[in-house]
């Protein structure tokens, strides 16, 4: 049940023109409201808000699209990117593999810097197979990404302790509780404050990342944690990160520690 003075979004959005600077002050007031975050015990996944038959896509891999992806992830894996050069699987295990994906983003000791799961691909392309990058949100690399991420399915998110992450831990945090963009709303007064409640005929998700990459029914694709981050950051009418950027690691790595302990979904499902 939602508190007393819960309200939509829709009715701040709707207000905003009305009040000049206030929404600026709204979101201020949100701020505040938010900086305690989500206690353990009221974190959900986006999957407890869906319909019966978009949950049951999610759970039956012959229905899940996102399975297509995770099987030319499985192929791209044991399959070496150039003649010559090893594949994934003549260094990794799947067994090995298991639980990775809920440790990511995690400290890189020869760049000095947190990455996440699709930087880590990419740099071990550099480093051991003398391999190109692959694009963001290109469709290996959500393949891999996706195949990574299902190996750790239904095993708790376990964001490292490593305090050399906190920094970026830190700066993650104050970029979703500090109002952006336009309209001046913060991540936080969607998702801490709002969530469970409306945005249209949409209802809010309190936005975790353990699903990701997920497929969503609104996009016909699979997409990462990005994708969905630059979407939020249009709706906000803020300038969105560049992709694998200091400050879209950052916030990943927030939101991973403020999504623990739930279990990863990966391929999820979402409307």
């Amino acid at each position: 049940m939602r508190a007393p003075g819960h309200r939509t979004l829709t009715s701040l959005a709707l207000a905003a023109p009305l009040l000049g600077a206030a929404p600026l002050l709204g979101a201020a007031l949100v701020l505040g409201a938010a900086a305690q975050g989500l206690p353990p015990t009221e974190r959900r996944s986006g999957f407890d808000q869906m319909a019966p038959e978009t949950r049951a896509m999610q759970a039956d891999d012959t229905a899940n699209p996102g399975m297509l992806w995770v099987q030319d992830g499985a192929e791209l894996f044991a399959r070496a990117p150039s003649p010559g050069a090893p594949a994934c699987a003549g260094c990794h295990t799947e067994a090995a593999l298991r639980g990775v994906a809920a440790r990511y983003p995690a400290w890189d000791e020869a760049t000095a810097r947190p990455v996440d799961l699709e930087g880590r691909i990419n740099l071990c392309r550099a480093r051991h197979q003398a391999a190109t990058p692959l694009p963001r949100e290109s469709r290996d690399l959500l393949a891999l990404t996706a195949y990574l991420g299902h190996l750790s399915r239904g095993l708790p998110l376990a964001p490292p302790a490593d305090p050399r992450l906190a920094p970026a831990r830190a700066a993650g945090r104050a970029l979703f509780e500090t109002p952006m963009g336009q309209l001046g709303f913060s991540c936080a007064a969607c998702h801490d404050v709002h969530w469970g409640g409306r945005l249209g005929a949409a209802t809010i998700p309190q936005g975790h990342p353990n699903g990701y990459p997920l497929y969503r029914l609104e996009w016909q694709d699979l997409g990462s944690l990005e994708r969905r981050l630059r979407n939020c950051l249009a709706g906000m009418r803020a300038e969105p990160f560049t992709p694998g950027s200091a400050e879209a690691v950052a916030l990943t790595l927030y939101l991973m520690q403020r999504a623990a302990p739930l279990p990863v979904e990966t391929p999820a499902v979402r409307p």
